[in-house]
Order: structure tokens, then C-alpha cells, then sequence
């Protein structure tokens, strides 16, 4: 039973309102005031009544079966439901899988990660990758068909610069040679150029030439940017693989730039009047006044990053028969964003209004931000194994007796558990400041202390099974403890966050909810012997619950695409 939907009738049934106007006004109230609270002074303008009054005669009209009581306090009218109701419903919604609505459908793209291949994954990338795996199992959980994508931004300037440096310094060196991972390898030429152009200006041209000589087909260049390309793509899959991104469709800026689908739309947007040809050569598409125009074609006729995007996201939508298109991205490319779909609105593109920027800030460190071209960036596979031996100390000083296999595999689950679960619980807008070592504490707002509370339920399971102390799925109704209430009311909660991150685009409901589980379950566990019950019907009821919270925990932490550790 959705119980806040059937009080929302119950009122709407007194007052005449719209229910799902009702089922927005619905608040949770303080400790010992109720489970829902209506505030009746929403009504009194159309009543023509005091708020006290009209709470006074709502409190006394409304009943039924799943409600204990109904009190007016002031101007609110609260609501106190059934604890075997509550029992009963929330529980059995859980054990058949309904407790999450399936209200969406259709199709999704979501581009996430985009990385540059002159440099490796950084901890940026790690929030990116966070967030684009959470939100598109999010977006499935609701009801939705999901794309995963990945572009790979194989061509430009930047990925010359990294190719001349190796070509100009590189004394033929490979990663192999040099027992380095093969991004980490080609990230250092990135560097090695910045440091070389730093005393050597002209270097820029000489990396504008060779990307004019790529684009014109090369062989000499063309040959090394195959060679350098694979180093970077084979290293950054090794980190995919190792965080768990996934993805069903790989884009690369090359293919595209072959394709010239860019080139065509410009074209198509001259002759419609919508681009211009500057002084300088380039072309731009007309935006003003309403915001900057926005450069798509250089002057020298060497692509930009939007010329591709014109390309890639018509085909995208040509051959997916998409519904929306999200694409997750930082926001220092809001403004780019805004001109690239106000160019869709232009060209007269049905779906420019299912483009969507999924926005959010960036991540820095204790040590302060990151520049990749002065080669202190943080690279993703560095903080992923510095979290993961923080993790492995933990680990060994409680479970001395493991296999180093299995300390290993808890330690990798418990350090991307941590840094998914940083990166994702606070709105993803806001720019973070990672602290590798609060982002393990086994107490307070953290991945671990998920983990932690999900295997502590599975261990009264365990232990159950151990002591041969058989229970079923029943008698619900027995649970009325204020312990066991308080716990089954957040496991109750949990489907409305899914709503609302959903609905906001944010994890930020959905983190919080699990949180608030975890601190509940650890308060029922502190007080509540379950495996000393009174009865069997008590202990089926008790064990019950622990694994309904056990069922919801994992589902909330694959959301957020973190490993339910069975055992910590």
C-alpha cells in the first residue's frame, strides 16, 4: 500500500483538492508527531477558515484501517498509521519486488566519461563515471530503456601536441620499454610538451601543422596517432574494468570527422541562414542575441569539438530512435551546452528539446586542483590503488586468517565503494573536495558504512542459518516495536527517493535514504535480539525484516553501482 497516496484520498475526499496536489503537500513532521503531516493551512484561503479550525475538523472526519490515529497540532493534522499495517504492507512490497514503480518508458542515451586519448583517466573522470553509471541505473530502475555511451575525443590539437612531444622526444621509447602502463605513458608526453612549449613557442604551430596534416591523411602521422591512440584506449579500459563502467556504444572523434556528418549540417546551416562565414574564414552559427555565437569550422577549415558534436548527435538520433539524449559532462561546459542545443533549436531539429546537459562540479583535492599539463593530476588508477591499500590495512588488522585473494577482492569492493559513494551523495552541481581517508571511515556519511551495515544484516542471517533456526516470510504484523517501526517506515521511504532522484536528476535522495536505513538497522540490531525472540512467529517476523532491509540496501547501493559486501 502506498500509504501516503491513500491518506492524500482520504483528504481529498474531505477538502474537494486534487490528489496528487494533496500527496505534494504531505510532509514528514518531528519524532513523535506522526508518520505524515498535512498542513491544513494551505486550505484556509479557499475555505475562508482558520488553519487550527479547519485541522480540528479534518483530525475528526478522517479514519481507517491502516491509520492508529489522526491528531491536530496547531495548524497541521498528523497522522499516526497502523504499526501492523505499516508492517504488513512495506514488507510484503519488498518480497515481491514492488517497491520500486516502474512509471517511465522509452529510450535513453547517456553519454558519460569522454576522455581526451593524450592522457589518462584522473579523478574527475572517477566523479563522471560515478555519476554516469548511477544515473543510467537509475534511469532503468524507473521503467526506461538505457544506452550507455562513451565518446572518445581521439583528434584535435591537444592529441598532437602529446603525439609531437613523443615524436620530437620520445627517443623511441614504449610503454613496455618503460613498465608503465600505456595511458600513464602517453599522459607523460602530454606533460613533456608543456614543459618543452614552455621554452619553445613555436611548438604550437608546429602542433596546428600536424593536425592539418592528420586531416589531410597523412600516412607518417596517421601511423603514429594509431600506435599512441591504442596505448591510450587499452589503458583507459583497463581502469573501466577495474571501476565498472560500462557502456553498449563507443563513439571515437575520428570516425565521425570522417564521416563529415559536422561538415554537412554546416553546410545546411549556411544555406538556411542560421551560420555565417566571419572575416577570418571560420564559420559560426548565429546566435545573438539571445547568447554569444558560438565558432564551428575554424578559419583554416580544421575542425572543432562542435563540429563533430553537430555530426555524432544527428546520428544519434537518426539510428537510436532515442527519447532523450543526456550527455554528463562538467559544468565548465554549461555555456557550450546552451549554444550546441540552441544551434538544434535553429536548424529547425525536433528533438533539440530532448537534449539534455546533466551537469556537475568539479572534484579537487586536499592538495588543491588539477593540471593536467603540469602533470599534477591525480590519475584514476593512482587514487583507486592508494584508497584500496587504506582499505587493505583495515582489513588485516581484523581478518589476519584470509586468503590474500579475498583480502584483495574486500579491498578493491570496499575502496570503489568509498570513492563512488563520496562522489555521489552530495548534489552532483557542487564542487567536492575528496578526502581519500574520510571517504573510508566505517562511521558517518560513507560507502564502507553501507557496506558495513548491509553485511552486519547478512551476518544475523548467517548466524541463523548456523544455529538451525529456520524462519518464513511471515507474520509481519507482530512487528510493533518502536525500533522495528522506525526501521520499516525508511525502508517505506525508499521507493519515494527513487521518485525524487529521479525527478530531480540527482542520487543525492537516493544516498540519503540508505544512510537513513543504515542508521536505523544499527539501531534495531543495538536493541532488538533478534535471534532470542520470544517465539517462532516473532523470529520469522524479526529475520524477516533483516532481510527486506538487506533486499533494499542492495538494490540502493547497485543504483549507485556499489558492491553489497556479504562480509566486511
Amino acid at each position: 500500500m502506498d500509504f501516503k497516496d491513500s491518506i492524500a484520498k482520504l483528504i481529498a475526499k474531505e477538502t474537494g483538492q486534487k490528489v496528487n496536489e494533496i500527496v505534494s503537500k504531505l510532509e514528514v513532521p518531528p519524532k513523535g508527531m506522526g508518520d505524515f503531516a498535512f498542513p491544513s493551512f494551505t486550505l484556509a484561503k479557499a475555505q475562508k477558515k482558520a488553519p487550527n479550525a479547519i485541522s480540528n475538523d479534518l483530525a475528526a472526519k478522517i479514519s481507517a484501517d491502516f491509520i492508529e490515529k489522526v491528531e491536530a497540532k496547531g495548524p497541521y493534522v498528523n497522522f499516526f498509521l497502523s504499526k501492523s499495517s505499516l508492517s504488513e504492507s512495506v514488507l510484503k512490497s519488498i518480497f515481491d519486488g514492488k517497491f520500486i514503480k516502474k512509471t517511465e518508458k522509452g529510450s535513453v542515451m547517456l553519454e558519460y566519461s569522454g576522455p581526451n586519448t593524450n592522457k589518462p583517466l584522473h579523478v574527475g573522470h572517477l566523479r563522471n563515471s560515478s555519476l554516469g553509471m548511477a544515473f543510467s541505473n537509475l534511469l532503468e530502475v524507473v521503467g526506461l530503456k538505457v544506452i550507455r555511451a562513451n565518446i572518445i575525443n581521439d583528434r584535435g590539437v591537444h592529441i598532437m601536441k602529446s603525439m609531437l612531444a613523443y615524436q620530437k622526444f620520445g627517443e623511441g621509447k614504449t610503454p613496455k620499454s618503460e613498465g608503465k602502463k600505456s595511458d600513464h605513458f602517453v599522459g607523460d608526453m602530454y606533460v613533456l610538451y608543456a614543459q618543452k612549449v614552455a621554452k619553445n613557442p613555436e611548438l604550437e604551430e608546429e602542433a596546428k601543422a600536424m593536425l592539418a596534416k592528420w586531416e589531410a591523411g597523412d600516412k607518417e602521422i596517421i601511423a603514429l596517432w594509431k600506435k599512441m591512440n591504442k596505448w591510450a584506449i587499452d589503458g583507459m579500459k583497463e581502469t573501466y574494468d577495474l571501476f565498472g563502467s560500462e557502456f553498449e556504444e563507443w563513439f571515437y572523434e575520428s570516425e565521425n570527422f570522417k564521416l563529415k556528418a559536422g561538415h554537412k549540417i554546416i553546410e545546411e546551416g549556411l544555406a538556411k541562414g542560421v551560420f555565417q562565414k566571419e572575416d577570418n574564414g571560420a564559420i559560426a552559427a548565429v546566435l545573438e542575441p539571445e547568447i554569444k555565437n558560438k565558432i564551428l569550422l575554424r578559419g583554416d577549415g580544421t575542425a572543432l569539438y562542435a563540429t563533430n558534436d553537430l555530426g555524432v548527435t544527428q546520428n544519434r538520433f537518426d539510428n537510436f530512435k532515442l527519447d532523450k539524449c543526456i550527455w554528463v559532462v562538467a559544468s565548465e561546459q554549461d555555456f557550450y551546452f546552451k549554444q550546441l542545443f540552441a544551434i538544434f533549436e535553429k536548424l529547425g531539429r525536433k528533438w533539440a528539446d530532448k537534449c539534455q546537459h546533466l551537469s556537475y562540479g568539479m572534484v579537487n583535492l586536499t592538495s588543491g586542483k588539477m593540471k593536467s599539463r603540469e602533470g599534477t593530476v591525480v590519475d584514476a588508477d593512482d587514487l583507486i590503488e592508494e584508497i584500496k591499500q587504506l582499505a587493505l590495512a583495515e582489513i588485516e588488522k581484523r581478518y589476519e586468517n584470509l586468503s590474500e585473494k579475498e583480502k584483495n577482492k574486500r579491498a578493491l569492493a570496499i575502496s570503489l565503494g568509498a570513492i563512488k559513494f563520496f562522489l555521489l551523495k552530495n548534489d552532483a552541481k557542487k564542487e567536492i573536495l575528496f578526502d581519500p581517508k574520510a571517504s573510508l571511515a566505517f562511521e558517518g556519511e560513507t560507502g564502507p558504512y553501507l557496506q558495513y551495515a548491509y553485511a552486519r544484516a547478512n551476518s544475523i542471517l548467517r548466524k541463523a542459518k548456523a544455529e538451525k533456526k529456520k524462519y518464513k516470510q511471515k507474520n509481519f504484523d507482530l512487528l510493533k516495536e518502536n525500533k522495528e517501526k522506525e526501521l520499516i517506515i525508511e525502508l517505506q521511504k525508499f521507493s519515494d527517493a527513487v521518485a525524487k532522484s529521479y525527478e530531480q536528476l540527482s542520487l543525492h535522495p537516493i544516498a540519503h535514504s540508505l544512510l537513513s536505513i543504515a542508521e536505523k538497522f544499527n539501531s534495531f540490531y543495538h536493541e532488538v535480539n533478534v535471534l532470542k525472540s520470544d517465539s517462532q512467529e516473532l523470529l520469522n517476523a524479526r529475520l524477516s525484516l533483516v532481510e527486506a532491509t538487506m533486499i533494499v540496501m542492495k538494490k540502493g547501493l547497485s543504483i549507485l553501482d556499489i558492491v553489497a559486501i556479504e562480509e566486511m
